[in-house]
């Protein structure tokens, strides 16, 4: 192509002329009067979801995602040092750690400078950005605490902003527990129903005050923020590398030339946003997930637009932080918009409800909730022990749980390598902390233990793979002279009795107290449906198939102090007559009619033969007399090929129909009776098998399902549900626990803060259920409590439905890229997934069953702790301490409250949590002020000084309170005034609990007192 004459003389003055330096000023403050846009830097850092933790840290795997926290971490250090005005924010402990660990000092000396400026500031704090549906608080208060202690002990900073912005929906536990009473001032996040959004942005109230719980009301509630569309920047201001979002080309001597043209576009989106906020503050989110692994392409961005919008005048841009936002609307003394309740379920349009990630991965939900349990009863023993021994401790297994609250962990979202992964890490986290519980065990039975106890003299085993039929210390040849030494610890704080069960190989055994006294005991014959799992999980999970099979369970009472252990000896049974009982069997045939009952104390339950089905609940005491009714079903999962392409996966859950699982055949019925428990077995279906138990000592019900493989051979993945059905009029009400906190009242095909358009009647009801679920009518209440995190509903009147596996073949579209289809393989040999859980039932007068429901769901979460050891001859009670109690002979909590965290911290000081089980109101007996005695808690130990801290133990309770901010609503509410414990007089050490209150103490002891006890 030709060159004109005049073309050349003007590329000859460009050539001609020289690039000038650009000083940016980024030192813009809040200006009155004007439209302050917040510049957020930060990134969003999944700790696990399509790459496991450590390959998102260090950036391998990138086939899949190209992500490297390292990266982020390393270029956003170098980018805030290059100008003092530049800020970013930071979450996620468990890579801020791996990193920090990895430092010079001298780059550890510079971040801690950048911290104290402000210029980089932790957020939220915690281990992880935890999911709000599937954990229970206690997990949350634990990640939580784990990230924020961290963060004192290295830095000196209290975290005060909660930075939620990824999870699928919002608990009120979140905003009250994790929120308000852990001390911060203000919540943030990015998703909420879409119908709700549009009704929020018309009316400015996309920011409100929420009080999360009924409880406290205005004392714990916190102001909350939500985006206006997702976590990231407006449209066209995303400027990772590679993003195509235009940058500012401020050199006027290059082409392409925009200053002005950006500078209209971010003042268009800044009024935009304006528009529907309150006051003159907006907050742009600069980021998403693992941006700024080159921070240069952003902060030399955000640097132009800062400059150049405000050269401008229109609006006022600043670098800030969610701090500095807060601090603003705070400034501006506005009432905003109240919100109650929570922000359950989610959607993002008319057929994508995200409630089908409540069940996914049922089995790593199960898991990770009998390893929270587990961790709990470390901690206690861990403490017991007492000792700066470097032995085993339980470290590893609390920051593998921590990292399994991950939004993308127990939701089961994740990959299933990353599911993987997340099981291998709490499985090293159990073998660790198994060592421990198993040797402070031996050193607390030894009648002169050693100091320090560092080498106990008895090896005690446990069994992790119980829930199969799976326990080698307690299948063992008890001949010759041999017995079987049970301990039973119960980590609760009052005293318990329950009815353990192992497996046995010989039906010769007899069951003795820990003063000789034979205890009665019962053994019932394993199913060949418990035996066929048993021989394939066991292959799968060690390598090797089962060495034998046990014949029995063997089921006995035990009665365990509080904080303590009971021991109870199992031998060969001496001469006819004095061994365990046998259970009757008796199993139904295809001629038979009537009806069979089974309960032998004052629950009853009663089955029709001709269809195998439950029609009967009797209360003897109560006298609740009433139909029920359990069934089978499953949803097909939509693969999406209609219309609307949406499919069911491991987010949402989008059904295709009902269809109700039937044998096709009359089911048999195989009861097993005697006199601890009767049995009811039940082949619903190939792939279904349920054992439904009814103790004598109890009055309620408990269901144990096996469910799968689920069949897809008919191309068609399924969502097994299982109803159960009374003649309740409900009215459209029920209630779902707040994770595993409050109840909250739910009406079917309603929402409190919008007119909701019905698209999905089933998938659009369905809520987290991490406790329980309730109905009531005007004269019963109609109680299920679980074992895990589940999806649930009441979807007609009178019932109760819970979703328990899920399998599915399409990918829901949502960024993880494959179906929920779980599978198992035993060397060539694979097939899905068996989950096998349990559901408990009961029915109650209209205003008693709260106290079953919080009792027993304690019980649930916290289990009886088993260990085994084998001794020769009878000496075993003369030689060991047998009974144990870490409280005062005969002291116990008191009924409505339950001991959280016991812990002996890094420094040598404890750890204490203490919570109140009941709410304002929930039982007319429980739901009272109550009083803890430190001293016969924690009796002979000498108590030098005891701080009460916020929920998270970073700062003291009385500080977090003088700085807590106090929000204005719109409409003042009349509420009623809660009840809360005064301080711990020093010279009393009585603690007060109020109805919800968790209290949480850091306890200095006189260590040498506590070694005396311990030794004994």
């Amino acid at each position: 192509m030709a060159i004109t004459p005049l073309l050349l003389v003007y590329f000859s003055a460009l050539l001609c002329t020289e690039a000038k330096y650009i000083a940016y000023n980024t030192s813009q403050w809040i200006v009155p009067g004007k439209i302050n846009v917040h510049l957020v830097a930060h990134t969003h850092d999944d700790v696990g979801w399509l790459k496991t933790v450590d390959q998102y840290f260090v950036g391998s795997n990138n086939s899949i995602q190209g992500a490297s926290v390292e990266n982020v971490l390393d270029s956003v250090v170098s980018a805030l040092l290059a100008d003092k005005n530049r800020k970013f924010i930071y979450v996620e402990q468990a890579f801020f750690q791996r990193w920090w660990r990895k430092q010079s000092d001298a780059v550890q000396n510079i971040v801690k400078k950048l911290v104290d400026s402000g210029q980089f500031e932790f957020i939220n704090g915690g281990m992880c950005m935890h999911d709000e549906a599937a954990p229970h608080y206690i997990d949350m208060i634990d990640q939580t605490t784990l990230g924020h202690r961290f963060i004192k002990q290295e830095f000196g900073k209290t975290p005060r902003i909660g930075w939620q912005i990824d999870p699928f929906g919002h608990s009120a536990a979140q905003a009250y527990l994790l929120g308000a009473e852990v001390g911060f001032d203000s919540l943030y996040f990015g998703r909420i129903d879409y119908q709700d959004r549009v009704k929020r942005k018309d009316e400015k109230s996309l920011e409100v005050v929420w009080r999360g719980s009924k409880t406290f009301g205005s004392s714990a509630q916190i102001f909350t923020s939500i985006f206006p569309e997702g976590y990231g920047p407006p449209d066209g201001f995303s400027f990772e590398v590679n993003d195509d979002s235009q940058i500012v080309q401020d050199n006027n001597l290059l082409f392409d030339y925009n200053v002005q043209e950006r500078v209209n576009d971010f003042v268009a989106a800044a009024l935009s946003q304006a528009n529907i906020t309150r006051t003159n503050h907006v907050m742009w989110t600069m980021g998403t997930d693992f941006m700024y692994q080159y921070a240069n392409s952003w902060f030399r961005q955000m640097d132009k637009l800062i400059h150049y919008v405000n050269l401008d005048g229109r609006v006022n841009a600043l670098y800030s932080t969610p701090s500095i936002y807060t601090d603003a609307k705070y400034a501006t003394n506005e009432s905003w918009p109240l919100k109650t309740d929570d922000f359950f379920p989610y959607a993002d349009n008319p057929n994508a409800y995200w409630t089908g990630y409540f069940t996914s991965r049922a089995a790593i939900k199960g898991y990770v909730r009998m390893m929270s349990a587990y961790c709990l009863v470390a901690r206690q023993l861990e403490f017991l022990k007492w000792t700066n021994s470097s032995g085993p401790k339980t470290d590893t297994l609390a920051d593998a749980l921590a990292i399994a609250q991950h939004h993308d962990a127990v939701s089961g979202t994740e990959k299933q390598h990353v599911a993987d992964d997340y099981a291998k890490r709490l499985s090293i986290g159990y073998a660790e902390a198994a060592e421990l519980v198993e040797s402070t065990l031996a050193c607390l039975t030894e009648k002169t233990p050693n100091i320090g106890c560092d080498k106990p003299l008895t090896k005690f085993e446990q069994c992790p793979l119980l829930n199969i039929s799976y326990c080698p210390p307690s299948e063992v040849d008890l001949s010759h002279g041999k017995s079987l030494v049970v301990i039973v610890y119960n980590s609760l704080g009052w005293n318990r009795e329950d009815i353990v069960r192992i497996p046995v190989i010989s039906e010769s055994v007899i069951v003795r107290d820990s003063i000789g006294r034979q205890v009665e005991s019962q053994l019932l014959p394993l199913a060949n449906a418990s035996v066929g799992i048993r021989n394939f999980y066991v292959k799968a999970h060690l390598g090797a198939s089962p060495s034998a099979t046990p014949k029995y369970w063997l089921a006995f009472p035990a009665t365990v102090p509080p904080l303590g252990f009971s021991t109870y000896i199992i031998s060969t049974a001496e001469g006819a007559g004095s061994s365990s009982t046998v259970s009757k069997t008796h199993t139904t045939q295809g001629s038979e009619n009537g009806t069979i009952e089974v309960g032998q104390g004052n629950l009853q339950l009663t089955y029709a033969v001709d269809g195998g089905k439950l029609t009967h609940y009797l209360n003897k005491r109560s006298l609740v007399n009433t139909f029920l009714e359990q069934s089978f079903s499953f949803y097909p999962g939509d693969d999406g090929s209609g219309s609307d392409s949406q499919a069911s996966g491991a987010y949402i859950f989008r059904p295709n129909g009902t269809f109700p699982i039937n044998p096709g055949v009359q089911v048999p019925l195989t009861v097993l009776s005697g006199p601890i428990l009767d049995e009811v077995h039940q082949r619903i279906s190939p792939w279904i098998y349920q054992i439904t138990r009814v103790y004598k000592g109890k009055e309620h019900a408990e269901f144990e399902f096996t469910v799968g493989p689920i069949p897809i051979d008919d191309g068609i993945g399924k969502e097994i549900i299982t109803q159960i059905t009374t003649t309740m009029m409900t009215n459209k009400t029920f209630y779902t626990d707040s994770n595993g906190r409050d109840f909250i009242k739910r009406i079917r095909d309603y929402r409190s803060d919008w007119d909701l358009q019905v698209n999905q009647p089933v998938a659009g009801n369905y809520y987290p259920i991490n406790l329980g679920v309730y109905v009531e009518d005007n004269q019963t209440e109609f109680s299920v409590l679980v074992d895990r995190s589940v999806g649930g509903s009441s979807i007609l009147d009178g019932q109760i439905e819970l979703m328990l596996h899920r399998r599915l073949l399409h990918d829901d579209s949502r960024g993880v890229g494959e179906p929920l289809n779980e599978t198992v393989c035993v060397v060539d040999e694979c097939e899905g997934l068996t989950v096998q859980g349990k559901f408990y039932l009961r029915i109650d007068p209209l205003g008693e069953g709260a106290k079953w429901r919080r009792t027993v769901g304690q019980e649930i979460y916290s289990p009886l702790l088993l260990a085994f050891t084998q001794q020769d001859g009878d000496n075993w009670t003369s030689s060991h301490v047998t009974n144990f109690s870490a409280m005062e002979p005969s002291y116990s909590l008191p009924d409505n409250v339950a001991m959280l965290t016991l812990q002996e911290l890094e420094n040598g000081s404890t750890l204490l949590r203490l919570a109140h089980l009941y709410e304002m109101g929930e039982d007319k007996d429980l739901s009272v002020m109550t009083y803890v005695d430190l001293q016969k808690l924690f009796p002979g130990k000498k108590i030098i000084k005891v701080t009460e801290m916020n929920l998270s133990a970073n700062q003291e309770r009385s500080e977090m309170e003088r700085k807590r901010l106090v929000w204005k609503v719109e409409e003042p509410h009349k509420e009623e005034t809660n009840m809360r414990g005064g301080p711990v007089d020093p010279s009393k050490l009585v603690v007060e609990l109020g109805p919800m209150e968790i209290r949480t103490f850091v306890i200095i002891f006189d260590r040498n007192s506590f070694v005396k006890t311990v030794n004994r």
